[in-house]
């Protein structure tokens, strides 16, 4: 099996680690699946022997998606972090690009409600409320007004307020706005690695320490291959 790329380590320390997460590379799998980011992370922490270490693993982002990874280095740490995530006490902000001339209004929220994948394509489905397995997935979005996108494309920083699976995903298709590159939702444009969906900045509380931490992982170069110009000192 090919190793996976190194980890790009954002924060560090006895109790977690944060890495920033490659578009294309799975967060976890089997091994037969191919490199992950958790076999680069594992490799990081213990070059000679990566499967002796503990990694406790607090949340996911999907394949194509790029960003902030945060992992746990110890029971009591993940324990605590995952807590943090249930009860939705963290604050996450991705930026992304959208296939669409306009959003409407600057900023707002999104309510959908949304089903697992029933199908070998992994696509999640907006249903109504009262459906089976239905699940509520809330998201705040606002346009960004510094970044520079081509003709046809919105700029978006969003903040989810649940964790379903391919979440903003599915939530900006079902309003007509793919995500740059996302063909499963409808996209047309190609994007050269994974889709235009960053994991730009992620808030917790430390799990020893107690007190507020941000990690921010800065944009792939890809995104500028692409022609969007988007300030890092956005938002």
């Amino acid at each position: 099996m090919t190793d996976p790329p190194a980890a790009e380590v954002l924060l560090e320390d006895e109790h977690l680690v944060a890495v920033s997460k490659p578009a294309g590379l799975l967060t976890q799998a089997p091994p037969w699946k191919g490199p992950t980011l958790e076999d680069s992370v594992r490799r990081h922490l213990a070059p000679g022997a990566p499967g002796s270490v503990y990694l406790g693993t607090v949340h996911r982002l999907d394949r194509p998606v790029s960003g902030v990874v945060l992992w746990a280095k110890t029971p009591r740490a993940a324990r605590r972090l995952s807590t943090q995530f249930a009860s939705r006490r963290t604050v996450k902000e991705y930026w992304a690009v959208v296939e669409a001339a306009e959003v409407g209004e600057a900023e707002g929220a999104w309510e959908d409600w949304l089903t697992r994948s029933s199908d070998p394509s992994g696509v999640v489905h907006v249903v109504e409320p009262d459906a089976p397995d239905a699940r509520q997935a809330l998201t705040r979005y606002r346009v960004e007004p510094s970044a520079r996108v081509p003709a046809g494309a919105v700029a978006l920083r969003l903040f989810p307020e649940t964790g379903r699976t391919h979440q903003l995903r599915a939530q900006a298709a079902r309003r007509g706005w793919p995500i740059w590159g996302d063909t499963p939702y409808g996209a047309v444009r190609a994007f050269p690695a994974g889709i235009a969906l960053h994991a730009r900045a992620l808030t917790f509380h430390h799990p020893a320490l107690g007190h507020g931490v941000t990690v921010t992982a800065p944009l792939p170069e890809t995104w500028a291959g692409q022609g969007f110009e988007w300030p890092e000192g956005a938002g």
